[in-house]
């Protein structure tokens, strides 16, 4: 039987979320990615950024139970990767350990500290697996801790916000440093845990503080705050990122020369025009539902498919994604879903939520016009591209 070839680079959604990635809202976050990825997909949850708490595997496991039976619908295929600490029985460098990595169609990685989580996976086996992965169509999806540790400086929140140590930063594990896209993410963007007595927001290092933080970045890297129970879904191979959640996401846009968009926001009393103003840059800001060009943030490209992979990881990582194809000859090769098909998708479900059967005929029939075919599944509408 005659296949197409399968593409060895196509890199799959990366989410952030700013927090809630079990709250309701989160939900909706994650069944918005799951329609993405396979039947009964393979979720791999990394431990690591906790790994230094004495309750690591009860942190994880809430995530676990939470896709396990909130999510179920999809018959997600759970498993935890306990990766824990470096040169101990739990270490992100044992082969046996990190397995499931090289299976996953989703890989999560979530609360705890992101200093430790960069120091543990930096050039780790697991890391490089998780990139391997990502770069042959599975999911990344990041909340809290592991979304500072994926950037290109990452914020030491507790080291900062409990223990006092001056202000600073720390090399990220830069996952985006590939793309040419220099980006530090600050999820709790809009946080109040303080109430009125104190300024909690930008991830409990509040206005002030941030402002002295960002004078210290180099002057080209672009920062984007994610507000909290939302997320931003990154879409590489599509050059866009979409907004999800309850609130929004702000763009500090630094030291980039073109023009700012028109109808800015009102900045009063947030500090962040004259941080924009002191980096050359200026604010954007997207809220729910909105998708913005990656372009936004500063030119990218996408890089060769195994740059920066250890070669025996990179060809293991083919080889099993192919041994999967080869056992189900009658799936067809996957192609990126574009931002408006999908966007289109959102509001057909929308419709038929409420059951606005005519709205949702014509959506279908738009999605139709641009060659994808919506299939109606017991675990969701699945996207096809049209014979």
């Amino acid at each position: 039987m005659n296949k197409t070839p399968l593409p060895q680079f196509n890199p799959g959604p990366i989410v952030l979320f700013g927090s809630g990635e079990t709250s309701p809202s989160g939900r909706k976050i994650f069944e918005h990615v799951f329609k993405q990825l396979p039947e009964t997909p393979q979720i791999a949850l990394l431990e690591t950024p906790a790994g230094f708490e004495l309750n690591s595997a009860q942190v994880i496991g809430r995530v676990a139970d939470f896709l396990r039976h909130r999510l179920q619908n999809f018959n997600p295929q759970v498993s935890v990767v306990p990766a824990r600490k470096r040169n101990t029985a739990f270490s992100p460098n044992d082969p046996e350990i990190v397995e499931p990595l090289y299976q996953a169609d989703a890989i999560f990685m979530g609360p705890g500290s992101p200093t430790y989580a960069v120091r543990q996976l930096q050039d780790s086996l697991a890391w490089h697996v998780m990139l391997a992965r990502h770069r042959l169509g599975a999911a990344i999806v990041l909340a809290s801790a592991a979304a500072i540790a994926i950037s290109a400086r990452a914020l030491p929140v507790y080291e900062i916000y409990k223990v006092g140590e001056e202000l600073h930063w720390k090399p990220g594990l830069d996952l985006f440093g590939a793309y040419d896209l220099p980006l530090v993410f600050i999820p709790h963007w809009n946080n109040n845990d303080g109430g009125e007595e104190l300024d909690t927001s930008r991830c409990f290092m509040g206005q002030p503080r941030f402002a002295e933080l960002m004078k210290m970045l180099p002057p080209d890297l672009t920062v984007l705050g994610i507000d909290e129970k939302t997320a931003l879904i990154m879409d590489l191979p599509a050059g866009t990122c979409h907004v999800i959640g309850l609130g929004g996401v702000t763009l500090l846009h630094t030291g980039h020369q073109h023009e700012p968009p028109e109808g800015l926001p009102d900045l009063t009393g947030t500090g962040l025009a004259e941080v924009a103003e002191q980096r050359n840059g200026h604010v954007h800001q997207y809220l729910n539902g909105e998708t913005f060009p990656l372009s936004e943030c500063c030119p990218f490209r996408l890089p060769a498919a195994d740059a920066g992979l250890p070669p025996k990881i990179w060809q293991r990582a083919v080889a099993l994604r192919d041994e999967g194809k080869e056992a189900g000859e009658t799936e067809p090769a996957t192609e990126p879903v574009p931002s408006q098909i999908r966007s289109l998708l959102e509001e057909r479900q929308a419709a038929r939520a409420r059951k606005d059967w005519t709205a949702a005929d014509h959506l279908r029939d738009q999605i139709a016009a641009l060659g994808w075919q919506v299939l109606d599944t017991p675990q969701g509408p699945r996207l096809e591209r049209s014979a």
